[in-house]
């Protein structure tokens, strides 16, 4: 019977132990509009998986928009926002980099700074 106290007692320390040790995951939808084409998503995709934190970054360039799920205490969603800014793109309310939108390829560059990304369209006026 002494045995069985011991071992159930060493059970119950070590589930404890573990559930202790589950980092708290966060999912967050960051508006990126000039984020348009597949070499900007690798981009991206590529500057991001090298911060520590980052489990998943998924990219819906039509909506303009990236998905990016984080372990919250070991980066928080201001250092991914100024990343992706690092990385010559908008993200929510943090402006691109300007060194490093310079250095994006032509491809990847606005409409109106001669890039290759489509022209905004305007709303229409009913």
């Amino acid at each position: 019977m002494k045995k069985f106290m011991i071992t159930s007692l060493a059970m119950t320390v070590f589930t404890l132990a573990s559930f202790a040790q589950v980092k708290p995951v966060q999912t967050a939808k960051i508006k990126t509009p000039n984020i348009l084409c597949e070499d900007c998503k690798k981009r991206v995709t590529t500057y991001l998986d090298r911060y520590d934190g980052i489990q998943s970054v998924a990219i819906n360039t039509r909506k303009g928009e990236t998905t990016v799920k984080y372990v919250t205490d070991r980066i928080n969603i201001e250092e991914i926002k100024t990343a992706i800014a690092n990385a010559g793109f908008d993200a929510d309310d943090v402006p691109a980099n300007e060194d490093a939108y310079k250095r994006l390829p032509k491809t990847c560059k606005k409409f109106e700074d001669g890039g290759g990304h489509p022209k905004p369209k305007e709303p229409s006026g009913n």
